[in-house]
């Protein structure tokens, strides 16, 4: 309460100082001859050597010029400049607009940029202007992808990778470091995490046509929330237009992998109003997509002769629907040339609705014969269905109801010569439920299976058993319910200061407050027939079953599912009815993940930017992040038994300096140095008190509330050379130590003596005298090392003569190294020659363009090396995420200036998504999901 009655203090405080006497001032408004808003466009007083760079809507004001005349000239990569003359008033506001034509002038040739150049160009200058190290990709760029969520228009950004789910980007990683090291905001605000113990954003949840921007932060600054060690995405959502504008997209999707057809559909429709002072803007989009995948899984065990075999195996079928829904609004209100006021909103919801048919080898276990050698393996086999209550909602199958919803209202004020106020408050709240999840399993029990070891990298296991040997093992059903919501305010004030003479300079101040709530409340229930009803289970055969035989399956026609229970008969169940059905609560399965957690982060700031010449600039500044956190979880005997509940409470300080440095070598050359300080969080559920007891494999479980934040240092460095038709060579290096980085520690001989000395809080003590325990539990390492470089490369080719004009190539290359300190095996011993989880040392981005004025087409490559995805007990149990190589074809054709039809062919490759255990030839998972196909039209009404 304290923190949040100094923010209010310090937010009326702030406004106070800045009721300042009106002074003369200029607000340059910059469009392109489609009223796009032209952001990151440069503009120079000649007479007084003087810059100001546009906003995200095109707008720029110019403060701090004496009245009176004053030369100007405007910049933007692939327009032509303006020189003009502007008169600048003693007192008020003077407002000007400029339209930029857009055209490059090669050998006395200008050469009109098309649909995709025009996005290019707004990225390539907003990405230009900016101080720290960023990569922008503008909604038309992102257009001339074949990407239907946000994530895989992502995956095209240099340093950046994405980890897949069904066949979509989902998890970022940027520079080699994992999805919890990274943030995402939207319009600056948090994006909350839908998924139940972690802070992941879902980026397959939010559709690209949504978006007019993303930003990819590699260095911060100090007036940018701190929890980024790898980097910050900021999604920018559209802006209400300049005038009316109407636009909307229509397409037919076709996915040969189960042969069904889906569709994708979108609008714009904005308009401004009351003499321009009032925009108005409203977009929607639709996705159904019906697909699914083919999966192989096995787990790997060595026995103690050195054989090498698969102690579970499984073969996966998917069936898919997701439809991706949202709806967005931003309005904006402009009194005057000195105020702006705007609400944006955005709500996502994605429906997944599935079923699963799962074959399982599990609990494999070989023979013997007298010499030791293998002679055969026993093991239990399932059958398993996954799905859901019949009802109009759930339809049979398991239902995945995942929402994001983002409000926020902001506002922008200018007083005096230039002195600025901005302020925001936030609400955003992520929700995921599964309503009525049901599984129904048969197994055999200790049968014989044939396991071919020999063919590690597609291995198999099979059985000649028959549906009659096969009794009911479990039919399940779950609820599971989690959601996280946050409420937010900044305010920030900027203060013009310079120590150089005629030189631009401000001082910056701000603070912030986020209050975050994360919630997971799930149950389990289990269902046994009853009287008559348990003859209708008395083996598989005696159930409706689906056959799926190995024909057209992708990982190979040898893996033979089989037979399982049909989903519809699952779904039709009637478990609530007690003559047939008898059901027990089964707290093992929820009761120590459910948890309640609370955090407070308050953090405030102050930065001085100052142009110390026309070439070099300096932001050197200060943050402080203050998190409060309570957290509340179950402690759990014996997987069931409730003993109560512990709530534990954490208070730290982060103190958090910045310095870095601009150097324009030329007007097109850029150098940038920044050493900057960022911090990780651990995630929600690590930092909950819970209690996990399992005596049946001698396994504890615990969370750990003195976990502490990660904390890196960064040294970044990065050379960017800007063509005027719109082009752009980077390169660079960048250099982080991380302390305290967050492993998963695991003691294989823990004792009821090493558990009342770490815990005496804890009574009675649940691990039991007389035995030996593996001990998990998340704690901090030491120190991680990761460094690396990478390379860009954006280029039209204008320089060739006639019809080759239209070519233009985009690449990127991204190498990564690291190396982690401080994380102990199963024995307790330190491992030493490990890499960090997520750090993937090679990532190549390449495209190949063709456009005119009608026609465009792209050819684009996607690629990204294997790295270790999540770390064992020991090397033998590491598990890595496998080299991935996609590629991809768009092309479009522009009936009308004002309509274009499209076609686009994503994962031309039919890449899986494997995991590998120990070494690359050891499958762990290999997952895959055939080419997409998508055909339709886009139209854009500008009046």
């Amino acid at each position: 309460m304290k923190k949040i009655l100094l923010f209010s203090s310090l937010f009326l405080l702030l406004f106070q100082f800045s009721a300042l006497a009106q002074k003369g001032i200029v607000t340059i408004k910059i469009t392109d001859d489609q009223k796009l808003n032209l952001p990151g466009a440069t503009i120079v007083s000649t007479t007084l050597t003087r810059a100001w760079n546009t906003d995200n809507d095109g707008e720029a004001q110019l403060a701090g010029l004496p009245a009176g005349k004053h030369t100007i000239r405007i910049t933007y990569i692939g327009y032509e400049d303006v020189n003009t003359e502007i008169n600048v008033p003693a007192s008020g506001t003077a407002s000007l607009s400029f339209v930029l034509k857009p055209g490059i002038t090669v050998q006395k040739e200008v050469i009109v940029l098309g649909d995709r150049l025009r996005g290019q160009a707004r990225g390539l200058n907003q990405q230009k202007n900016n101080f720290n190290i960023t990569n922008v990709v503008s909604a038309d760029q992102i257009g001339r992808f074949p990407d239907a969520n946000i994530g895989d228009a992502m995956k095209r950004i240099p340093g950046v990778t994405m980890q897949n789910d069904q066949g979509e980007a989902r998890n970022i990683i940027i520079r080699g470091l994992s999805p919890e090291l990274n943030s995402v905001t939207l319009n600056g605000d948090r994006i909350p995490s839908a998924e139940g113990d972690n802070r992941r954003v879902q980026m397959d949840l939010i559709p690209s046509d949504m978006i007019q921007t993303i930003q990819v932060n590699k260095t911060l600054t100090p007036d940018l929330d701190a929890d980024a060690i790898g980097g910050s995405v900021n999604l920018v959502t559209r802006a209400a237009p300049n005038g009316l504008r109407i636009s909307g997209t229509g397409s037919a999707i076709y996915n040969p992998i189960r042969g069904k057809a889906g569709y994708t559909g979108s609008f714009i429709a904005g308009n401004r109003f009351a003499k321009n002072k009032l925009g108005i803007l409203l977009n929607g989009s639709i996705n159904s997509n019906k697909y699914g995948s083919d999966d192989v899984e096995a787990t790997w065990k060595e026995d103690d002769f050195g054989n090498v075999y698969t102690d579970e195996f499984e073969i996966r079928k998917y069936f898919v629907d997701r439809t991706r829904r949202s709806i967005g609004a931003s309005i904006d209100f402009q009194p005057n040339t000195r105020t702006n006021i705007m609400f944006r909103s955005m709500y996502n919801w994605r429906d997944d609705w599935e079923n699963r048919l799962r074959y399982t080898a599990t609990d494999i276990e070989p023979e013997y014969d007298a010499n030791d050698n293998i002679t055969g393996y026993v093991g239990e086999v399932r059958r398993e269905t996954k799905g859901g209550l019949n009802s109009d909602r759930v339809k049979s199958r398991r239902l995945e109801d995942q929402r994001a919803q983002n409000y926020s209202l902001k506002g922008d004020h200018i007083f005096g010569k230039g002195l600025k106020l901005d302020w925001s408050f936030g609400f955003s709240r992520a929700s995921e439920e599964r309503p009525h999840e049901r599984y129904i399993s048969f197994r055999s029990k200790d049968a014989t299976v044939f396991a071919n070891a020999a063919d590690k990298r597609s291995p198999i296991v099979t059985d000649q058993l028959t549906a009659s040997d096969f009794e009911l093992r479990e039919i399940t059903e779950q609820f599971q319910d989690q959601y996280e919501t946050e409420k937010s305010g900044r305010v920030n004030l900027s203060i013009p200061f310079t120590a150089v003479k005629e030189k631009d300079g401000f001082l910056k101040f701000g603070t912030s407050l986020r209050i975050k709530n994360k919630v997971r409340n799930n149950n389990f229930f289990e269902y046994a027939p009853v009287g008559s009803n348990e003859d209708n289970f008395e083996n598989m055969g005696s159930v409706p079953t689906v056959m799926h035989s190995g024909k057209d399956f992708n990982p190979g026609s040898k893996y033979n599912a089989g037979m399982f229970v049909d989903p519809a008969y699952l779904g039709g169940l009637n478990l609530t009815n007690t003559g047939l059905f008898e059901s027990e609560d089964i707290p093992a399965e929820y009761l120590a993940a459910n948890y309640d957690a609370k955090e407070i982060l308050f953090a405030g700031y102050a930065m001085w930017q100052q142009q110390w010449s026309r070439k070099l600039g300096m932001i050197a500044g200060l943050r402080f992040e203050n998190t409060s956190s309570e957290y509340t979880g179950n402690v759990v005997e014996d997987e069931e038994n409730l003993l109560g509940k512990q709530t534990n409470k954490n208070d730290y300080l982060n103190i958090l300096p910045h310095l870095s440095f601009k150097y324009d070598i030329t007007k097109n050359a850029i150098v940038r140095l920044a050493w900057t300080n960022s911090i990780a969080r651990p995630n929600y559920y690590d930092l909950v008190p819970y209690f996990n007891v399992l005596p049946g494999d001698n396994e504890l479980f615990v969370g750990n509330p003195n976990l502490k934040a990660s904390r890196a240092n960064n040294f970044d460095l990065m050379f960017e050379n800007y063509y005027k038709s719109i082009g752009l060579i980077s390169g660079g290096v960048f250099y982080k130590t991380v302390d305290q980085f967050m492993y998963v520690y695991r003691d294989e001989n823990f004792t009821n003596t090493k558990f009342a000395a770490a815990f005496p809080d804890i009574t009675p003590n649940p691990i039991p005298a007389s035995t030996d325990w593996t001990f998990f539990q998340p704690r901090n390492g030491d120190n991680v090392q990761v460094y690396g470089f990478e390379v860009a490369l954006q280029r039209q080719f204008d320089f060739l003569p006639g019809f080759w004009k239209g070519f233009g190539i985009y690449a990127n290359y991204t190498y990564t190294k690291s190396k982690a300190k401080g994380i102990y095996n199963a024995d307790g011993d330190l491992r030493t020659g490990l890499t960090l989880p997520g750090t993937a040392p090679h990532m190549v981005n390449a495209s190949l363009s063709y456009e005119n004025s009608r026609f465009l087409a792209r050819v684009s490559a996607n690629y990204t090396a294997a790295y270790i995805d999540e770390l064992g007990g020991d090397a033998f149990e590491d598990r890595y995420y496998d080299k991935q190589f996609f590629l991809d074809l768009n092309a479009s054709y522009a009936v009308t200036p004002r309509m274009r039809v499209f076609g686009e062919a994503t994962n031309l490759t039919n890449q899986s998504l494997r995991y590998y255990q120990g070494v690359k030839d050891r499958t762990m998972q290999n997952e895959f999901y055939q080419p997409r196909y998508n055909f339709g039209v886009k139209f854009d009404l500008v009046k």
